[in-house]
């Protein structure tokens, strides 16, 4: 009787102790799904060191279950593996999986069961929208004449579901605005940067919160535009001067050597600072701020997408892209707003020293660098010909100039389109009427 006794508890205990060893499971998205479509790929991390013995994806709506996907593997209720690691399960959810799926709001549930003694069962779930009516696009039928380096405004009608809608040229994408007085239509001021090669053909789309997007062609004929490839040279005392006007600390752009230094700050640092004009983008209004033509002053000296060689002691050290003009006969004149608008930066911009933009509306902005000084703050509105600073040499800049661009939705162009009245009231203002 004791040894029965005996055995009987031992197989107790061994059960007990295979209980309490038993694991869950964790689960967890690989990448956020909030939008099931037609077909939406969805990732998930499945996290158990004894492993799991079955998967299962379910959509849930309106009171159904709709299995997605499922697999499964042979159980290991008592030998079970014991250093499993994480793996990623892939499958796609929609309407290709479960046709019964409609339009609107859905859970996604995930199941699995532990591969041990005591399998158990663990559940996720995720709020996720269902979206399955495409999204349909149609462009004007007007002639778009378009320069290499600048830029024009094509109209178009989206319909179907979407969320998105504008023009893509090339890596490039351009948002769009409601057409004034026609509630159905939109619009967008698009560029053809000038390092795109000419067989481009910019494209309206609309595109649903599911990912399926949509196309079409306009007419258009591009003006292919050769930019000036220059010489750069530069000294020891140059290079000091522009090194120490940026970072005159060396915690911006540290280095064992002054040569490093210039090179990270002409670099990286551009890099960075174009980026931050590009983000000014987001602090526009949705309506035409500006008024005539661009002024334009000073006179004329490095010219827009000038492909600089930077010589040092003979040989090339570097090569950058300078967007913009340098207007000169400028010392210690005033910098005046070359038409109306609201200030969206008015601060130090790194290589373009103290530096103001200006935001005209839809996305088109204005931008003024290397001033010895600012006269205006963020969200002043400023009128054409008001002064706004004066004239320096702050920033990446050998001597007093102003550093003069202009960006549509964060591309910079070239600002000479927009000097032009005549240009202005055919390309843009008679489209927007």
């Amino acid at each position: 009787m004791k040894a029965i006794l005996a055995v009987i508890l031992l197989a107790v205990a061994a059960t007990a102790g295979l209980l309490v060893m038993s694991t869950h499971t964790v689960l967890s998205l690989a990448a956020p799904v909030k939008i099931i479509g037609i077909r939406t790929p969805v990732a998930v991390r499945i996290a158990n060191p004894h492993g799991v013995r079955r998967f299962s994806a379910y959509a849930e709506q309106n009171g159904q279950r709709y299995l997605l996907f499922e697999q499964s593997a042979p159980a290991h209720r008592w030998w079970w593996r014991r250093h499993e690691p994480a793996r990623t399960m892939a499958f796609e959810a929609g309407k290709n999986k479960a046709p019964n799926l409609k339009e609107g709001k859905a859970q996604l549930v995930v199941e699995a069961v532990s591969d041990d003694f005591r399998g158990s069962t663990d559940t996720a779930s995720y709020d996720v929208t269902v979206v399955l009516t495409a999204p349909r696009v149609i462009a004007d039928n007007a002639q778009h004449y378009i320069n290499g380096g600048g830029m024009e405004l094509v109209t178009f009608t989206p319909s179907g579901s979407w969320s998105e809608a504008g023009v893509r040229v090339g890596k490039y994408t351009f948002r769009s605005f409601p057409l004034p007085g026609h509630a159905d239509q939109r619009f967008a001021m698009f560029a053809y940067p000038w390092d795109l090669p000419p067989d481009v053909t910019p494209v309206v789309y609309a595109r649903n919160l599911a990912g399926t997007e949509a196309i079409a062609r306009f007419w258009f004929k591009l003006f292919p535009k050769k930019f000036r490839l220059r010489d750069f040279p530069i000294d020891d005392a140059l290079m000091e001067k522009l090194v120490n006007s940026v970072d005159p600390t060396g915690t911006l752009a540290p280095g064992p050597d002054l040569l490093s230094r210039f090179l990270k700050i002409n670099g990286e640092m551009r890099r960075q600072n174009n980026q931050q004009l590009a983000d000014l983008r987001f602090k526009t209004e949705e309506k035409v701020l500006w008024n005539g033509p661009f002024v334009h002053w000073g006179k004329e000296e490095s010219m827009f997408a000038d492909v600089r060689k930077y010589i040092y002691h003979g040989r090339q050290i570097d090569q950058q892209v300078h967007l913009g003009f340098d207007l000169s006969d400028v010392q210690n004149e005033p910098v005046n707003a070359t038409n109306d608008g609201r200030v969206a930066w008015a601060s130090d911009l790194g290589i373009y020293g103290n530096c103001i933009v200006v935001d005209h509306g839809y996305a088109l902005q204005s931008i003024y660098g290397h001033l010895s000084r600012i006269d205006v703050k963020v969200d002043d509105m400023v009128k054409k010909g008001q002064t706004m600073g004066i004239a320096g040499s702050t920033g990446l800049a050998g001597g007093v100039h102003v550093h003069f661009s202009m960006q549509i939705d964060g591309v910079q162009v070239n600002p000479r389109e927009w000097w032009d009245e005549h240009w202005i009231e055919d390309r843009i203002l008679s489209k927007l009427k």
